[in-house]
């Protein structure tokens, strides 16, 4: 496990805030840069399945990560949501990017028409040829029906130099155990469920890319620097002291659950773009319960 790779650590799926009108909130963005970076996390991701980029127009795509870009100052590394299920549309989005500022993507497995191993395999190596940056890969099956298995991602860590990390959000430890145990050794995983980070860093998971460090960035971050650094007592504390509350977060979906829990610390408004909807009053107000705890 190396604790020096630019993706270790706490990488953030930030959330895109909206104003009742359902226009961006560059103001509720600020706000939310700030309070991330100020508590400690290792790097933000950019127009990610939290950051509902899906019912976002390319002009506010390119507005969002433009305003990212220049408030994050270069004081962290900015990672790009790049994905899609038609491979050659994705490789001439790419080429038509300007990566000068991005340190890496994160490219979701392909989705709906689910593709074969070699499939995915031929995929990502498409991109890898066409992307002048890092790639981190994007296991996450639960959404897009299509598992990477630990045989593909290992493929392709070995074979492409700039295929350099995954987020595996499959749940499946003894996939993850064979992909560690496999890969090449500059290659690392990050998981993509905050409820079992610390497990899977046990067993030699490298960081997070986390969707409750949005609310909690400090406590989630030092849970995993202590982890890194083999405290795994210390950092069991936190675990289980945000345990309760990371479950309900994902009660009536993501980003609802993060966007209400925000809502309640101050820091923006609790809207979202249908079809996704806010959390109902019953879930709202055991997220409040839970965050007075914390």
């Amino acid at each position: 496990m190396s604790t020096q790779h630019k993706f270790a650590g706490t990488g953030v799926a930030i959330i895109t805030p909206f104003k009742r009108d359902l226009s961006i909130d560059l103001e509720g963005l600020e706000k939310q840069i700030e309070h991330l970076i100020a508590n400690g996390i290792n790097y933000l991701v950019v127009l990610g399945t939290t950051g509902e980029s899906v019912t976002q127009t390319e002009p506010e795509k390119e507005e969002l990560v433009k305003f990212i870009i220049e408030k994050a100052n270069k004081r962290i590394p900015i990672v790009l949501g790049v994905g899609g299920n038609n491979t050659q549309a994705l490789v001439n989005e790419i080429k038509k990017t300007d990566f000068s500022q991005i340190d890496a993507v994160l490219s979701v497995a392909p989705y709906y028409n689910k593709p074969t191993q070699e499939g995915l395999y031929q995929h990502f190596k498409a991109i890898a040829e066409a992307c002048p940056v890092d790639i981190i890969l994007y296991n996450v099956p639960g959404r897009t029906c299509s598992n990477i298995n630990a045989e593909t991602t290992v493929r392709l860590a070995r074979d492409f130099n700039n295929i350099v990390a995954i987020k595996e959000a499959s749940g499946n430890f003894s996939q993850v155990m064979n992909i560690i145990n496999d890969k090449p050794k500059d290659f690392i995983v990050v998981s993509g469920d905050d409820a079992i980070t610390l497990p899977l860093m046990s067993i030699g998971v490298s960081g997070v890319i986390s969707v409750v460090a949005n609310a909690f960035p400090k406590e989630f971050s030092d849970m995993v620097q202590l982890a890194l650094n083999n405290k795994f007592n210390e950092a069991e504390e936190i675990h289980y002291k945000l345990l309760e509350l990371i479950n309900y977060l994902f009660v009536e979906g993501n980003p609802a659950g993060i966007k209400a829990t925000l809502e309640i610390l101050g820091i923006i408004e609790n809207n979202l773009r249908l079809p996704l909807v806010p959390v109902s009053e019953q879930t709202y107000k055991k997220l409040d319960e839970l965050i007075q705890k914390i």
